[in-house]
């Protein structure tokens, strides 16, 4: 039976750097916002824009694909969601499973936008047996007793580990020995898997953190501007009279002195 296992994505062999495979789901998602609204053709820097990028890496990232769009035209929608699509390996089918249906899990679960991007969930597998039958997201939960035979059933390639860190490294295991070769990480910990497996991991404490470390330094910006600017140089002193003898005072105008008030005629 083909299984999602046997297609590996051409994006190595045909020397696609990493940081433009990471970009590719963000021009896909601005693509496809485009596509909805019957948008035909776009520019590089729309698009780049829509995307978060500057055009030229964008012009760069695409020409790597091949596609390098029609000068005064832009880039053609539909065939770019094909072309990237097909790219990141969304015109197949990809099974996959989801381990640890907590509140985490089970949000992953309801998630509308992995049926639409060509990822089915296969099975929601938790070790608590007392949820064991439960529906969540239209499916019934199975033990994680049962991994094995399901990654093998459904030929699952991708895995999703939700569960609490201390039980991880042992779910990644039984993940990887029964098949899967890629696997995103919701755990708070650093998985160790084999060569051949490629891990993603997201940690969303880590994300809130770097956010506190940018509003903290927004917030000291703020403060310093408030301050009042201690190094700027001081006013020079007033200038003081210098005393000068009688002897040599200029009479004032209009006094008895040598300038008389009102000049003849």
């Amino acid at each position: 039976m083909a299984t999602g296992r046997t297609h590996r994505p051409a994006t190595r062999s045909r020397g696609i750097p990493e940081a433009t495979v990471a970009r590719l789901p963000l021009y896909l998602r601005a693509l496809t916002a485009l596509s909805e609204r019957s948008v035909p053709t776009v520019s590089s820097e729309e698009l780049a824009a829509a995307a978060g990028v500057n055009s030229a890496k964008l012009r760069k990232d695409f020409s790597y694909l091949g596609s390098y769009g029609t000068r005064g035209v832009g880039y053609d929608v539909e065939y770019l969601v094909y072309q990237i699509s097909r790219e990141l390996g969304l015109t197949q089918d990809w099974p996959v499973v989801i381990v640890g249906i907590g509140n985490l899990g089970a949000a992953l679960a309801n998630y509308g936008g992995f049926a639409s991007r060509g990822f089915r969930i296969a099975a929601l597998i938790d070790a608590d047996p007392a949820m064991t039958g439960k529906m969540v997201a239209g499916l019934p939960l199975r033990h994680t007793d049962e991994l094995e035979s399901i990654i093998e059933d459904n030929g699952v390639s991708i895995g999703v580990i939700a569960t609490p860190a201390g039980a991880a490294q042992q779910v990644c295991n039984r993940l990887v020995e029964a098949g899967v070769t890629s696997i995103l990480n919701f755990a708070p910990t650093v998985l160790t898997v084999p060569d051949g497996v490629d891990v993603r991991k997201v940690d969303l404490s880590i994300e809130l953190q770097i956010l506190a470390f940018h509003e903290q330094r927004k917030a000291g910006e703020e403060a310093d501007l408030a301050q009042p600017d201690t190094d700027a140089p001081a006013a020079p002193p007033a200038a003081t009279a210098r005393t000068v003898p009688a002897e040599k005072r200029r009479p004032e105008p209009g006094s008895d002195g040598d300038i008389p008030a009102v000049m003849p005629a």
